[in-house]
């Protein structure tokens, strides 16, 4: 039973929700709608958001709070709930509220000067608001690194994945690169329409608002929108998802919706009886990736799942209709070609986007290098692991993402550890499901169920070996998201 010191602090983050549920509505408002002369005012509000934000988290009552509650008779969802509001104090109170502000400021300045200067592939004007934000996040890791013991990198990755460590990941991305460049040239096969056509906007919205009903989402608390790049933001509650369109053709957008889609189920079905709470929320980033690259990846570059796009493409766009469309679709969603951009990539070339990425920002805030450096060395990484040459070409390389404008770095690991998980998911649920069939059926429920049960309704209350251990029956096995790749793309 709940008892007082508990309850209050029940009490306590449930406020701090409320707050967090203001501030992402704004950061979606500022990726979407928001004017670019309202960019400064904004800044400054997002700021003494932050601030006001970074003093509930840090309040002096909740040190003996957490004591006391050691102390009561919590059954073990509530002790569960403690643990992870213990977490989350742990992790604001290392910083000042000074650091907080000033790295908010920073991090808005070069999100939205990045807009432009993507463009522009204007990398030293880039770099000119880069920079503060780069010495505000190295600041950031060493203040979290000596209250933690691990190193400046590790402890900023630690907000995105708890337990996970960078030891770990070069031994699992150390593994994935003695096999990827080869598997690369075994499975690369050049993807050329042999038409062209329009694909208006219009029609293009409605086929992702039939996509999305497909796949679970709840438009009572969730809404599809534009931005320069795809997100989900918002709350469980009300859920923002957004991508970007080009009316040449229609599949990246489509992809981007389902992508979005499985991190918003994801969030629209965390357990209600926990919302507002730590714990209740999505476990971690590659967890919450696993979700979307379940949705994009597992199930909708299935041959089954784009024979069903195919046909409801031509319902939209009638000279589609007239072409070869379903091997056509086949041939560019399971195509394996060499890119310059992550959000675009394939399945098999996308890890080493992400490998490249997580090199570079680790040795970023562990001060192995300087920003000055990062053009050269994507560069490099680009030739070694794909090919490829991004020298003077900015905004299709370093500059293309939006994460580390605002300093969150540690972030981009999850992606390859989610496609990892979610390869795992499939090959247990396989067992019990015949997703093919389902698939074909157009009846996903079962597939939603399992989702629900074994990772959705778990929100934070195991962590994420015991989590994976509970629902595939063992911890990460980089095994199956090879074999998954092997069987995909390496057909003989």
């Amino acid at each position: 039973m709940a008892t007082q010191s508990y309850k209050k602090l029940v009490e306590h983050y449930q406020s701090i929700d409320n707050f967090e549920h203001l501030r992402a509505i704004c950061s979606w408002d500022q990726a979407t709608f928001m004017p670019s002369g309202g960019a400064d005012s904004r800044a400054e509000a997002m700021a003494e958001l932050a601030v006001h934000l970074h003093k509930l988290h840090t309040a002096p009552h909740l040190a003996e709070l957490f004591e006391l509650a050691k102390d009561e008779n919590l059954d073990t969802t509530q002790q569960a709930s403690v643990k992870e509001m213990h977490r989350t104090w742990q992790l604001q109170t290392v910083l000042p509220a000074e650091l907080v502000k000033a790295k908010s400021l920073a991090g808005a300045k070069c999100e939205h000067q990045w807009r432009i200067q993507r463009q522009e592939n204007d990398w030293h004007g880039f770099l000119k608001n880069f920079e503060p934000v780069v010495a505000l996040s190295q600041e950031e890791a060493q203040i979290r690194a000596s209250s933690s013991r691990m190193t400046p990198y590790d402890a900023m990755l630690d907000i995105y994945e708890p337990g996970m460590c960078s030891t770990q990941l070069n031994q699992l991305f150390g593994d994935v690169a003695t096999w990827l460049p080869q598997m690369i040239q075994t499975a690369a096969q050049d993807y050329s329409p042999n038409h062209t056509a329009q694909y208006p906007v219009e029609q293009q919205e409605l086929l992702a608002h039939e996509l999305m009903a497909l796949l679970g989402f709840n438009f009572n608390h969730g809404r599809l929108d534009t931005s320069v790049h795809p997100f989900c933001g918002g709350t469980s509650q009300d859920t923002r998802i957004t991508t970007r369109y080009g009316e040449s053709e229609f599949v990246n957008a489509m992809m981007g919706v389902i992508h979005e889609t499985g991190h918003a189920c994801y969030e629209q079905n965390l357990p209600q009886s926990l919302a507002k709470l730590p714990v209740g929320k999505a476990r971690s980033m590659a967890i919450h990736e696993s979700q979307s690259l379940f949705y994009e990846m597992q199930i909708a570059r299935s041959p089954e799942f784009i024979a069903l796009l195919s046909d409801r493409a031509s319902h939209y766009f009638p000279k589609y209709a007239a072409i070869n469309k379903t091997q056509n679709l086949i041939a560019q969603l399971q195509r394996v070609e060499p890119s310059l951009i992550r959000v675009d990539a394939d399945e098999v070339t996308y890890p080493a986007h992400v490998i490249l990425r997580y090199e570079i920002e680790r040795d970023l805030i562990n001060g192995d290098i300087q920003s000055k450096d990062i053009p050269q060395l994507w560069d490099l990484k680009m030739s070694q692991l794909l090919g490829i040459s991004t020298k003077d070409n900015y905004k299709d390389g370093c500059m293309q993402d939006i994460h580390w404008t605002d300093g969150s770095f540690g972030y981009f690991p999850s992606y390859t550890l989610g496609a990892m998980y979610a390869a795992q998911f499939k090959h247990t649920m396989a067992k019990t499901i015949n997703i093919p069939q389902q698939i074909n059926s157009r009846d996903l429920k079962p597939i939603y169920d399992w989702l629900n049960t074994q990772i959705w309704q778990k929100a934070s209350l195991l962590s994420t070996q015991d989590l994976m251990v509970q629902a595939t029956g063992t911890g990460l096995d980089v095994s199956i998201f090879k074999s998954h790749l092997q069987h995909r793309y390496c057909k003989a």
